[in-house]
């Protein structure tokens, strides 16, 4: 059981993200929330990213600078790098809501689950949309529903059911959410937003090449997490008429 004021890991995953990190690490740093900690994971940047750590490497408990082979990969050493009970991504060219979001989403977390999906703002063109996690429902089985900028995961979880998988490029916290799904994971929906995400990230790109990455990790998810005959079928007809569907979607957005 949870105590009443548990350590948070927020983790940065940070990559040539000069244009946004300081803003991100901000929303960290000024948190009412005292029993944090927080870890910058960057690729080796090349850009002001490196200057912009060390400005704020008063408010940071571990930082690391090397290459990797992905986002999988960088989150993976994250984990490894803290010790919270709990574990917040934040990404670079993310950010919490408000000053008191963590305070806010602490106070509604429920010892009996592992997971905890919150709603945040996806910021597009200077506008927000409001997103709520659709939940751990059978909707899991073909598209994630959950937002991890917005999800605490008990550290306990990664040794229960695995990391994020470093082969996959975009389509890792998918992979990681229907693990826990299939594993019968408990995990609370939250309608309170407390973050904002960028369309900046790769997951976020709506051209065709993009998409069409994303869906082949989606699929390739699928084929590994498949059950038994019935999904085998169900997965073969998801993709017959999803894929298509998105293409033609995906043209008369262009046009």
């Amino acid at each position: 059981m949870s105590c009443k004021n548990p350590l948070i890991s927020i983790i940065t995953i940070a990559y040539n993200a000069d244009a946004y990190l300081e803003e991100c690490i901000r929303s960290i740093a000024q948190q009412d929330y005292s029993n944090k900690e927080y870890v910058i994971v960057d690729g080796g940047s090349t850009d002001g990213t490196l200057d912009i750590i060390k400005k704020y490497k008063h408010v940071l408990d571990c930082c690391l600078s090397e290459p990797d082979r992905g986002i999988a990969d960088a989150m993976n050493k994250g984990i490894a790098m803290s010790s919270g009970e709990y574990v917040l991504f934040i990404h670079a060219d993310d950010r919490l809501l408000d000053d008191n979001s963590l305070s806010q989403a602490v106070a509604e977390l429920k010892p009996e689950c592992d997971i905890h999906a919150f709603s945040l703002y996806f910021s597009s063109a200077g506008k927000r949309q409001y997103r709520q996690p659709r939940g751990f429902t059978w909707h899991l089985n073909f598209k994630t529903g959950l937002y991890h900028q917005a999800v605490f995961c008990r550290r306990s979880l990664f040794l229960e059911i695995g990391n994020f998988q470093n082969k996959l490029r975009i389509a890792m916290d998918y992979d990681f959410f229907l693990r826990a799904y299939r594993n019968k994971i408990c995990a609370q929906m939250y309608s309170l937003p407390i973050s904002v995400m960028r369309d900046t990230g790769i997951s976020s790109r709506r051209d065709w090449a993009s998409l069409s990455a994303r869906f082949r990790e989606e699929r390739e998810v699928h084929n590994r997490h498949c059950q038994n005959l019935f999904q085998k079928w169900l997965y073969t007809v998801y993709w017959v008429f999803y894929w298509p569907y998105r293409k033609i979607r995906s043209i008369l957005l262009l046009v």
